[in-house]
């Protein structure tokens, strides 16, 4: 029997069934310029400082990212619905549900109700209920402030080795330092892709936390995958690598296929790592289950990770 959430994902997904893209994007277009003019602008300021998504401008008359969210819906409806059949709890699906209704109709009210409050970011006790032993990975350190979480919610005996990935220097040094009472850390100042070779730092405006990995650059660094870098056993695997996350998996397939790590990956900082991420996983191990998390606002759909266990 359908619950309430069951009932509004179905039929959000059925009224998009019967849509061309062009409708599909005129009626979000629609409904975004019903939405007050003053979360409107935090929208587009928000957007277009990041650009994960696409821009909108509404005086130029540029729609890029509500063309790009039609167009995800009118591509990948099947899925999105494949997602939440295979989540495992209700707040997870209720979650989906609330991102997809966001993007459609800008309903803030129910991104607003599955925010987690609870537990720390990437560690939920609801999903991870304990930890103990673990060689975990760290993909995106940044300074330290995840291990930091680790370490203070499941206690100083949760880890066997730790290791942290930071590609950008004044964050490296600074994880360093943070973690500097630590034993048994190993720092890679390196980035993590799907080959070994060479790549360029794109610094960010906005915050050293959203430098992202591209083929050319202000600054060269030196890029490694997993399956190559890592020996040991991996058993939790956390990834929040600015849009990198399904190169970093191709690069991670033989310990993912092999170890069956936890993971908690970010999958919002493009418009398809939503759906992408699990179905790349679940095509390399078909024994996981996924969970939703929002760590982020109520008015964009940010910091949401999936978890694999």
């Amino acid at each position: 029997m359908l619950n309430e959430v069951d009932l509004k994902f179905y039929s959000l997904i059925r009224k998009i069934k019967n849509m061309s893209m062009d409708d599909i994007f005129n009626n979000i277009k629609d409904n975004f310029s019903k939405v007050f003019p003053d979360v409107q602008k935090s929208i587009i300021d928000y957007l277009n400082r990041f650009k994960y998504w696409g821009v909108i401008d509404v005086d130029g008359e540029n729609y890029e990212e509500i063309y790009e969210k039609a167009k995800s819906f009118y591509e990948h409806l099947n899925d999105y619905e494949w997602l939440y059949n295979r989540l495992g709890d209700y707040k997870s699906k209720k979650l989906l549900y609330a991102i997809l209704n966001n993007w459609y109709c800008y309903d803030f009210q129910t991104l607003s109700e599955v925010q987690e409050k609870s537990y720390r970011h990437y560690f939920d006790f609801d999903i991870i209920p304990k930890c103990s032993d673990e060689v975990f990975v760290d993909l995106g350190s940044y300074v330290g402030d995840t291990v930091l979480d680790f370490i203070s919610s499941y206690g100083s005996n949760c880890y066997r080795k730790i290791y942290c990935y930071e590609m950008t220097d004044t964050s490296f040094a600074k994880l360093k330092d943070n973690l500097s009472e630590y034993d048994d850390i190993i720092y890679k100042n390196k980035a993590v892709s799907d080959s070994v070779g060479v790549k360029f730092i794109n610094n960010s405006s906005e915050d050293l936390s959203a430098n992202t990995l591209g083929d050319s650059g202000d600054l060269e660094i030196d890029v490694v995958s997993l399956d190559d870098d890592i020996t040991d056993k991996i058993t939790f695997l956390k990834m929040d690598i600015e849009g990198s996350e399904q190169a970093a998996i191709r690069g991670a397939k033989s310990h993912i296929k092999n170890d069956h790590p936890k993971m908690t990956l970010s999958v919002y900082h493009n418009n398809e790592d939503l759906w992408k991420v699990p179905r790349m996983i679940d095509g390399i191990s078909s024994d996981y289950k996924f969970y939703l998390r929002s760590y982020g606002g109520n008015i964009f759909p940010t910091e949401i990770v999936l978890y694999c266990i």
